[in-house]
């Protein structure tokens, strides 16, 4: 039991000395995640939409 007491006195120690981020660059970096997934996830759509395109007249074609 001394050694849990030990490492969560250990472990508030450690978290007094973390450097928090400020809540307006919280907001920044997950407006950015947010923003750069769905930029990211239209560009795989339209490459998808691409390929897809290309491989149907392949198809169609025969060759």
């Amino acid at each position: 039991m001394d050694k849990l007491i030990q490492y969560l006195k250990d472990v508030r120690s450690e978290m007094a000395k973390v450097s928090w981020p400020q809540r307006n660059e919280v907001t920044g970096a997950t407006v950015l995640v947010v923003v750069l997934s769905i930029v990211f996830s239209i560009f795989v759509y339209g490459c998808d939409k691409l390929l897809l395109f290309f491989v149907g007249l392949f198809l169609k074609t025969g060759m």
